[in-house]
């Protein structure tokens, strides 16, 4: 019974020693892993740069979402002229020269093969050309001719010069056309180009005479002897899209157009005859 404590206490000194050794063990080994980490780090500065960016990590800004918006909004007209032309009633000569829904269906149909445009919006640019026609008193197959050679019914097409949109209107030279759509950014807006680019061919076909003097002068070669083919590109779509118009099958790919050689400019008189076989309407 007198052993009994002396063998508990000798056997807790040795428990505790185990301890204490285990103990100094493991400081042992932080230690020198710590000292490690450390050289490590010295030498690779890089490291503890990444180490301290995961430790001190900032949440993350919420990335705001951004959603497309529907075609049929970029599209809408910055005026309430187009509103207001398409609730008026048509004359006689409007019913002419914008045709049946039937036609511009079909026209719709054939540019958006031709040039690879999505059926809507090609709907959309070519409702938007009869209606600037119906408003000008312009023939919106010409104007969809006009689109066609600059940009390939491209919106946002623009030319080393700096010639922008459907129908590549120089919109630093035209600003003041502008400014009643919203100002220069609205030059890419389709319905303010289209609009703008009809105008200023009216007038220049207005001025010229004639639909070949009109494009000769929109191309910018008024002052040249020749336009190298560009009115005959233009016509030759016309006619492409006046076949369409009633209901004739056209092929969309058409071989490449080689300019032909300048002719001697003829009188107004004789160049307005020049194009009576595709006499364009509201000219």
């Amino acid at each position: 019974m007198a052993r009994q404590p002396a063998a508990w206490f000798s056997t807790t000194r040795i428990s505790a020693k185990g301890v204490l050794t285990t103990a100094q063990h493991t400081l042992t080994v932080v230690g020198v892993s710590a000292l490690v980490v450390m050289a490590v780090m010295f030498v690779r500065p890089d490291l503890a740069k990444a180490l301290s960016d995961s430790l001190n990590r900032t949440p993350e800004a919420e990335v705001a979402v951004v959603t497309a918006p529907p075609l049929s909004a970029l599209m809408e007209a910055p005026a309430a002229n187009a509103a207001a032309a398409a609730a008026a009633p048509l004359t006689a000569e409007e019913k002419a020269l914008l045709g049946t829904q039937k036609q511009q269906q079909w026209v719709t149909t054939w540019l958006s093969k031709r040039y690879r445009v999505a059926g809507d919006a090609a709907n959309m640019l070519v409702s938007t050309a009869y209606l600037t026609a119906r408003e000008i008193k312009l023939d919106p197959l010409l104007i969809l001719a006009v689109m066609s050679i600059e940009s390939g019914l491209n919106p946002f097409a623009e030319s080393p010069m700096g010639a922008q949109g459907l129908m590549q209107v120089m919109s630093k030279v035209h600003h003041e056309k502008f400014q009643d759509m919203g100002g220069l950014q609205a030059a890419l807006n389709p319905v303010a180009n289209i609009r703008v680019g009809s105008l200023i061919l009216k007038d220049y076909v207005t001025r010229g005479g004639s639909v070949e003097a009109g494009l000769k002068s929109y191309v910018g070669a008024a002052a040249f002897e020749t336009d190298e083919g560009y009115g005959s590109k233009v016509l030759a779509e016309y006619n492409r899209l006046k076949q369409v118009s009633a209901g004739k099958k056209v092929p969309t790919i058409t071989p490449v157009m080689v300019a032909s050689q300048p002719k001697p400019a003829a009188p107004v008189a004789v160049a307005e005859k020049s194009v009576s076989g595709t006499q364009i309407a509201g000219l």
